[in-house]
């Protein structure tokens, strides 16, 4: 074969791969797009809140609250930043369901939401009650269960004395009623595995860490994981931008209300946005299997009769987690609401479609 058909074939061959490899990287290199976000702003009958959406991706579908603050004077901290600027101390107590926190700042208030995970001490675990952590406060205890089997040693170079992080929220509603409501340290257990399982089957891996297996901070660290919820979080996060009466959101998984939470500050919800907006979207990782993207979002009128239904029932619970704090819950045959008030003053709610 002469010179000059070498080359020729070499040129062809080569341009024909140039061509394949520019149709890969343009299609795996488009940003992933929501089905559809319009900005419509939807009034809810006899209610003091707005909701404005949806905003969806794949199987989650968002709806912001709107709102007027109830709460006054200086934002507190979340727990993730003030454990990240070292503004509070996590301590471990060698007791699973019970934690000691402690505000070493010198004027910033720190708000803990039950659900919040912390990583480290001798088994991570997830914070069971709402509490306001005033600055300078000296050791106050904290009610928590394990969501890690085994370990009651320090891992790696973490401090066993201590919890090193709060990056995720309890990434399931059950999780969440298992922690709150029902209070038991195997319900916890349970709904820790299944969150495991249904992670590994949605991404198709082993999502369990083979550092602590039974660790679920470190499921929601796993590669896969974090891949795949962060397309939906890549595509929903700026959904609160140049809204800035956003108190809440509520969000829907394969076309079925899941929960929503509001807070008596705006400003409050918009620190605490990312790290729910993440743990929301694990969660429709999770449930993702088997479901089709092209769903309906939910309606406005399923959502208005949710809230109706969540606040209808009178009080079955009321309890005063500091001198400040209280946590009441309200239950119905299909809704759960969670209640905490600062001082009297509305400062969270957290509703769950059972």
């Amino acid at each position: 074969m002469q010179t000059r058909q070498i080359l020729s074939i070499a040129a062809g061959v080569l341009t024909l791969f140039t061509g394949i490899y520019a149709v890969r990287f343009f299609w795996f290199s488009q940003e992933p797009q929501p089905v559809d976000t319009p900005a419509e702003v939807h009034e809810l009958s006899g209610q003091d809140k707005r909701l404005s959406g949806p905003f969806r991706y794949k199987n989650l579908t968002v709806y912001l609250v709107h709102g007027k603050d109830t709460l006054t004077g200086r934002t507190p901290l979340t727990l993730e930043e003030a454990i990240e600027r070292k503004a509070v101390i996590v301590h471990e107590t060698a007791d699973v369901n019970e934690l000691a926190i402690e505000n070493v700042s010198a004027k910033d208030e720190v708000f803990v939401q039950a659900g919040d995970i912390v990583k480290g001490g001798q088994q991570d675990r997830v914070l069971a009650v709402d509490l306001i952590v005033p600055a300078r406060s000296g050791r106050m205890p904290i009610d928590s269960f394990c969501v890690e089997q085994g370990r009651w040693t320090s891992r790696g170079s973490e401090s066993r004395a201590e919890f090193n992080s709060s990056a995720d929220y309890a990434p399931s509603k059950e999780l969440t009623v298992a922690a709150k409501h029902g209070k038991s340290q195997q319900e916890v257990w349970n709904q820790v595995e299944e969150s495991q399982e249904k992670l590994s089957a949605a991404t198709n891996s082993n999502t369990a860490s083979a550092v602590s297996r039974s660790s679920l901070p470190l499921t929601l660290e796993n590669q896969n994981v974090r891949r795949d919820s962060g397309e939906y979080v890549k595509t929903l996060s700026d959904a609160v931008d140049g809204k800035a009466d956003v108190i809440g959101f509520v969000f829907a998984i394969n076309g079925r209300i899941n929960s929503a939470e509001t807070y008596g500050s705006s400003a409050l919800f918009a620190k605490l946005w990312p790290k729910l907006l993440k743990a929301a979207s694990i969660e429709a990782v999770a449930e993702s299997r088997g479901e089709s993207a092209d769903l309906k979002p939910v309606a406005v009128a399923d959502i208005e009769s949710f809230f109706k239904t969540a606040e209808a029932p009178s009080t079955t619970e009321t309890r005063p987690v500091t001198d400040r704090v209280t946590m009441t819950t309200r239950e119905s045959k299909t809704t759960i609401l969670f209640e905490s008030t600062d001082d009297k003053a509305l400062l969270h709610r957290n509703y769950i479609f059972k």
